[in-house]
């Protein structure tokens, strides 16, 4: 099981932090963030400096993009709405060298900066990742197609996107949810090679905890905004609390 984490802020003190909790992955967050390019290669680096893999989810399928992160050392993508056989196909192509991709040749940070690139090529055939994120309905319907992509090494499933797509928005306890996050798994059980994916939002570690009950293996624990937010909020309702009771 692999357990990682969402950042979505450009704070290098929380990449570390987070990179030293114990967490074996940690997804540097440029869809709903603001980090930029250059920020994320400095997060990326502190990660993988502290042995952690550095994943990067993508704003959109974008080769250029996804080529630019991965010079910058991203160990791999995460890419958003991946809808159909075609659009998990562009992803891997976007992060392989020929033959098994279409991505650029250039020199960077994630071949040493040019002195151990035939040494990247051959670590990138075994080691790049290609996550997809399953968060719309039509990706639902086409699941085994772009399972079957080579070089998908996972899904993980975007729950709120997943519930509008559905007529559900946000109501991630509603039967319907429930019956098609259990289809993607009954679908992804065909799939002995793919990681079964989903991201719990809370910092309550429960939800971890049922998921991988649940067959999930590989789980977004929270995102460094909640960490830091939630804790700090209900840290200061229980003070609050004790004090109000103080006072009658």
């Amino acid at each position: 099981m692999l357990l990682g984490s969402w950042i979505q802020f450009s704070q290098q003190a929380h990449a570390e932090i987070l990179a030293k909790a114990g967490f074996d992955w940690l997804a540097v967050d440029l869809e709903h963030s603001v980090i930029s390019i250059k920020e994320a290669e400095d997060l990326v680096r502190i990660i993988e400096l502290c042995g952690v893999v550095p994943f990067v989810r993508m704003s959109s399928n974008n080769p250029v993009q996804i080529a630019r992160i991965m010079d910058a050392g991203a160990h791999g993508v995460i890419v958003p709405m991946v809808n159909t056989k075609q659009e998990a196909l562009k992803a891997v192509e976007s992060v392989f060298y020929p033959p098994k991709g279409k991505r650029g040749v250039g020199l960077a940070r994630a071949h040493e900066y040019g002195a151990r690139f035939e040494d990247y090529r051959q670590w990138l055939k075994e080691n790049g990742k290609v996550i997809v994120q399953i968060e719309n309905i039509e990706g639902v319907k086409n699941l085994s197609e772009i399972f079957s992509v080579e070089g998908v090494f996972g899904f993980i499933v975007g729950p709120y996107d997943l519930s509008s797509s559905l007529g559900i928005s946000g109501q991630l306890d509603h039967p319907i949810m429930i019956d098609t996050l259990r289809e993607i798994n009954e679908v992804a059980s065909q799939f002995p090679h793919i990681k079964k994916g989903v991201h719990k939002i809370s910092i309550n570690p429960q939800p971890v905890l049922d998921a991988i009950e649940d067959g999930y293996d590989l789980i977004a624990y929270s995102t460094d905004m909640l960490f830091l937010g939630d804790s700090c909020r209900n840290g200061i309702q229980e003070i609050k609390k004790v004090l109000s009771n103080r006072s009658l």
